[in-house]
């Protein structure tokens, strides 16, 4: 009774998170909490993944990655890398190489954040395409992030699971034997073949195809110093990155703008361009936003600054309208435009209905992004105005903790939870970053959601149905360990594109070692080969956090994946395959 209960309970689950309707942290805890209720688990096997050192490694992590943040230490590097160079590929293997480095020991996000906003900001001063470069970062990040076991949480949790199984956990370079191989062959294929699959959506033939290029309905204010010019006069038919493309006059609506046209009392001009030309029409006297919400923004004018969001998956207004979410109410926020995959949305804006990675351009309080910036709601926050201050006389410091955290791990003296809690104390005491930003710099939920999916991979494994799976698999691969490793790595690349790298590992992992049981073979290939393909996301944006990040900056469809990121998988699934059982020996003595 209990196997059929998990089954449908497992398929349930898979269903919710792919329909994206509820956070996955709340879906595996409504899970978990019936097996409790129905006495499928004892209450300590729903929470022994609050137990687990993988889980609390993380959250120290995190805080380390803070302190690198907070002293522009990553900044300084993206800065120092895009510099001056005038070949894409040049640029490419630059940013590409250290991104992969980066992320080998620190976590991938804040890295494609990092560099995103610098790209953004480098791309318009040279010829080049934010689209050539933002895809191959964020999967450049995932590679790098195979190399090591502090490269991403899922190489942490299942250490963890490993270490709970009582058997002997991983080294901090255990991943790169494998890892690395896998990097060179990631970044061959972007290099010769990635750039003829990636799209150029920054050039002016293709301007309504950015995603940074906005719709906005200004209107004309009592004294406005544009009242009784004609459009020619006024200056706007030639903005820079900026089109008049119609104006409403109460109930008239002229779209084929005349030159002529006297500009009255009242009017709404609607204008499509770039960012950075709408930050200059809030300059010009008597022109305000027409958006209504924008006026009740909490304090004056003054205080207010422009700012670029991503909408994450686990954000609670994704999939209403931005006035039934009360936006303005929850954020102090007014959304001034919303761009989705590469266009740009007409119409009114409190009608839009959010969705997972659309870019909203906001008017808030200056002190919206210190506020939001560590908020799981949006995956990238960008201030159009000013800079956030950065503590760079400290940067040095946070880059000798990371260093210290790794060498102490190496030594073998300290575990890497251990090196980990001290680093951030370290990161702490040196004021690299202060108790209020570590605590908002944690993912709570990512916690949450780990932890939960642990008590599901202890009720697969308790019910029986990874043995069931096994067995299954056994039918169909015989006693080939290879092609078994390789169902199991190929089921795990699936649920990672479906659900999430975190939720793949967990539940594949009881399997792995079923599988490794069953065949009287070591579990360490299948280890590995559940860690590389649960971060192998290439093929979908919603499968790897740093692919919903980019999405949306760098004007990307769900097609552009599809293209680039299909022969990348096939290609890493290939060479892990091939590489794990020479480094790893299937043999159990």
């Amino acid at each position: 009774m209990d196997l059929y209960l998990v089954i449908g309970m497992l398929c349930l689950t898979l269903v919710l998170l792919i329909s994206s309707k509820f956070q996955t942290d709340e879906i595996l805890l409504f899970t978990v909490s019936l097996f409790v209720v129905f006495d499928v688990l004892r209450p300590e096997e729903a929470l022994s993944g609050f137990t687990n050192p993988g889980l609390m490694t993380i959250a120290a992590l995190y805080v380390v990655v803070a302190g690198l943040q907070n002293t522009g230490a990553i900044s300084w590097l993206s800065q120092a890398l895009l510099g001056h160079v005038n070949q894409l590929v040049k640029v490419q293997f630059r940013l590409l190489s250290v991104a992969m480095v980066l992320s080998a020991f620190v976590n991938n996000s804040p890295v494609v954040a990092i560099f995103t906003s610098s790209i953004q900001t480098w791309v318009k001063r040279t010829r080049f395409h934010v689209s050539q470069l933002l895809m191959p970062l964020s999967y450049a990040a995932i590679l790098g992030g195979t190399c090591t076991l502090i490269g991403t949480s899922t190489n942490l949790v299942v250490d963890g699971m490993i270490q709970q199984a009582g058997l002997p956990g991983f080294k901090i370079f255990d991943m790169a034997w494998v890892g690395i191989p896998v990097c060179i062959v990631g970044l061959i294929y972007l290099f010769v073949v990635g750039n003829r699959l990636l799209p150029k959506r920054d050039s002016a033939e293709e301007r309504f195809e950015n995603t940074r290029e906005y719709m906005v309905e200004m209107r004309v204010e009592p004294g406005c110093e544009l009242i009784g010019k004609s459009v020619l006069e006024a200056g706007l038919r030639h903005l820079p990155g900026l089109y008049l493309i119609e104006i409403i006059r109460q109930h008239n609506v002229f779209t084929a703008v005349s030159p002529s046209l006297r500009i009255l009392d009242g009017d709404r001009l609607v204008f499509v361009g770039a960012v950075e030309s709408v930050v200059e029409l809030r300059n010009i006297r008597g022109l305000e936003v027409a958006t209504d919400q924008s006026f009740k923004v909490h304090g004056s004018k003054r205080d207010r600054r422009l700012f670029e969001a991503v909408i994450s998956t686990e954000n609670p207004v994704v999939s209403q309208s931005i006035r039934q979410a009360r936006f303005r109410h929850r954020y102090n926020a007014a959304v001034l435009a919303v761009a989705r995959n590469g266009r740009r949305i007409p119409g009114k804006v409190g009608d839009i209905e959010i969705k997972p990675g659309d870019t909203l351009l906001l008017e808030a309080q200056r002190g919206f992004l210190f506020k939001h910036q560590y908020n799981r709601e949006f995956l990238l926050i960008n201030r159009l105005e000013g800079q956030v201050a950065t503590e760079h006389e400290k940067a040095p410091i946070a880059a000798l903790v990371v260093v210290g955290m790794v060498l102490l791990n190496l030594s073998g003296l300290f575990s890497i939870f251990a090196s980990a809690i001290i680093a951030s104390a370290a990161m702490l005491l040196s004021r690299c970053v202060n108790i209020e930003e570590a605590r908002k710099s944690i993912d709570y939920r990512l916690l949450l959601t780990i932890g939960m999916a642990f008590g599901l991979g202890v009720a697969i494994q308790k019910t029986g149905l990874a043995d069931s799976i096994v067995a299954l698999s056994v039918q169909w691969a015989g006693a080939d360990p290879h092609i078994s490793m390789l169902l199991i790595y190929l089921c795990t690349v699936l649920l990672t594109e479906l659900v999430t790298n975190n939720a793949a590992a967990i539940i594949m992992f009881p399997v792995a070692l079923s599988a490794a049981e069953a065949l009287g073979v070591s579990v360490y290939p299948f280890t590995i080969a559940v860690m590389i393909a649960a971060s192998a996301s290439f093929i979908t944006p919603i499968g790897y956090q740093t692919n919903l990040m980019v999405q949306g900056p760098g004007g990307y469809k769900y097609t552009d994946y599809l293209k680039l990121g299909i022969p990348l998988s096939i290609l890493v699934g290939i060479t892990a395959n091939l590489l794990i059982p020479w480094f790893w020996s299937f043999d159990a003595g």
